[in-house]
């Protein structure tokens, strides 16, 4: 049930800047089948990962995917879900409250943080699972699951193969410590690798009945806490460093502003480090005292975390280019999402294959990262929305190497990627004539053949919206000086599979009448490219193409002409 339009405004002023604008127009019908499908998926991530130890999405989208779930609730105005960990909850009670963290968005939440706090702490945020460890005369005797904060599971029984957790202490002494279990790396660099799933298998790990030795061997422990230590941090690690945890001394560092705290966030992102992490912890040195702890974020620590490697987007459309080749390629249109500071609006598919496998449509949530950290790639349907529009996608068969030499309906994209690629260095050089150029004068009426562009003059050129008078005279230097251009560059720039570095000997009339095994013949060409030169001078659509270029007086399509070779 939605609620007043005065109570939902009110609900939106209270949500960040980010998401104020971006509450989808959905029918109440669609509003709760859209919340109930994402609670159920939510639901089913949860028992996975808690009950079984098996992370069945990256744990990023699951963070952004239980966020969206917030922001659709706030929307409308509907009830907030039970808290994620409940389902966790197990029936060991914590000697102390494990409290929760919060996250931190940017560099201005940061700000706001640390206003007024002295005495503030930096570490890395390792990617594990958090437990709580007792030690009585020295020994550890037992392992509790974090849980819901309050109760968790007893991982005792793993105790004895986890050999790289101190299980002695050298002090016959009782201890009280929480910490997190983390998947032991190699020189992990944040930046580079991402999380590789190490919370994920550790949890996996964890769940099961029984680990080996080897198993075991895998997993460190991090200590961040110890409820009943010394009051102030510097000496907390100091004395866990003796007590045989030098991992929190080594990776922690007073600091005093934004910038201390941004650098070292970036620091450990890109450096080598022996645990994977998503983000950095920033606490007091001093803290209320343990039996004031509650199971929710306190206000003496927080997270800032790293960038997402992965950002999960709302598919807005989903559009088909189609190539010089006649090549079609699916590409999304998204709800801009940021990654790694760059903006991303759109993402290739690759292939109509592809899109038909994925089935993808508008309202859809994709997860999205960075390839090679410039360009956008799609890395899985997370979500599916439940009202499944109409795509309407070209037939497999409608565009091939020899379809849209004009400008006829359904030709457009074809046709003008073929004029830019006769424009273009692998073509004819013309400066100053790229797609958005081609386009106007397609749109214009003035440019429906691949050839209408040798015959225009400054007074037509001069009433196309968008060009200036300056415009129109530099886009016929470029014409003209086409005209010019050896008969090697038009032959390339009008799509003839000729290689790169081949040389170019004889006029037109001499290579369309080549056979597929004369091509063959020649050095560099092979059976594939020696049958599609042959189909490309043997074309209809081609000799008409090069008649038209020989009455315009082009060099090496005129009878008799003998062009140089290239």
């Amino acid at each position: 049930m939605r609620y007043p339009l005065l109570f939902t405004l009110l609900l939106l002023l209270r949500a960040p800047l980010a998401w104020a604008e971006q509450c989808p127009d959905w029918t109440p019908g669609q509003v709760d089948a859209e919340v109930a499908q994402l609670q159920a998926t939510l639901a089913r991530w949860d028992d996975h990962y808690h009950r079984q130890g098996i992370a069945l999405v990256a744990d990023e989208l699951y963070d952004q995917s239980r966020q969206r779930l917030g922001h659709l609730q706030q929307c409308f105005g509907l009830a907030a879900s039970p808290p994620p960990l409940a389902i966790a909850r197990g029936p060991i009670n914590h000697p102390v409250l494990h409290t929760g963290v919060d996250k931190l968005p940017d560099r201005q939440a940061v700000a706001r943080w640390l206003a007024g706090k002295s005495g503030v702490w930096v570490q890395p945020k390792v990617d594990g699972v958090a437990v709580s460890l007792i030690y009585r005369q020295g020994q550890l005797v037992q392992l509790i699951s974090r849980g819901d904060g309050a109760q968790g599971h007893d991982w005792s029984r793993h105790i004895p193969q986890l050999g790289n957790i101190t299980r002695q202490l050298p002090q016959a002494i009782d201890l009280q410590l929480q910490g997190e279990l983390y998947l032991r790396l190699d020189q992990h660099v944040q930046a580079r690798a991402g999380s590789v799933n190490a919370r994920g298998s550790v949890a996996g790990l964890l769940a099961r009945k029984q680990l080996t030795g080897e198993q075991g061997a895998g997993i460190g422990l991090f200590v961040w806490g110890w409820p009943h230590g010394p009051g102030q941090q510097a000496e907390r690690l100091e004395q866990l460093a003796q007590l045989g945890f030098p991992e929190a001394l080594r990776f922690s560092v007073a600091i005093d502003t934004l910038d201390d705290a941004a650098h070292w966030r970036d620091h450990w992102y890109r450096s080598a480090l022996p645990f994977a992490t998503d983000g950095v912890i920033l606490r007091q040195g001093n803290r209320p005292p343990a039996e004031r702890w509650q199971a929710k974020a306190p206000y003496w620590i927080a997270a800032w975390k790293y960038p997402y490697m992965q950002a999960l987007a709302e598919v807005r459309e989903v559009r088909f280019r189609v190539g010089r080749t006649g090549r079609v390629t699916p590409v999304l249109h998204l709800l801009p999402v940021t990654l790694d500071d760059r903006r991303v609006s759109q993402v290739s598919l690759g292939s109509l294959a592809r899109w038909h496998s994925l089935d993808i449509r508008p309202g859809d949530q994709v997860a999205i990262s960075l390839a090679g950290l410039t360009i956008p790639r799609l890395e899985q349907v997370v979500h599916r929305a439940t009202e499944r529009k109409a795509v309407s996608a070209p037939a497999p068969d409608r565009y091939h190497a020899h379809s849209c030499w004009q400008a006829s309906e359904g030709c457009e994209e074809q046709f003008i990627a073929r004029l830019t690629w006769l424009s273009s260095k692998q073509g004819l050089a013309l400066p100053r004539t790229g797609p958005g150029t081609w386009r106007r004068l397609v749109d214009a009426g003035l440019v429906t053949s691949m050839t209408d562009w040798l015959h225009l003059d400054a007074g037509r050129l001069g009433r196309v919206s968008g060009i200036s008078e300056a415009t129109s005279a530099q886009l016929l230097s470029s014409f003209n000086a086409a005209r010019s251009r050896p008969f090697a560059q038009w032959l390339r720039g009008l799509g003839a599979p000729i290689p790169s570095r081949m040389p170019v000997a004889g006029d037109w009339q001499a290579l369309e009448k080549r056979s597929s095994r004369e091509w063959q013949a020649m050095a560099g060409i092979g059976e594939k490219r020696g049958q599609q030169l042959t189909a490309f001078f043997a074309a209809s659509e081609v000799q008409a193409l090069a008649a038209e270029l020989s009455k315009a007086g082009i060099h090496g399509f005129q009878n008799g002409s003998e062009p140089s070779e290239q």
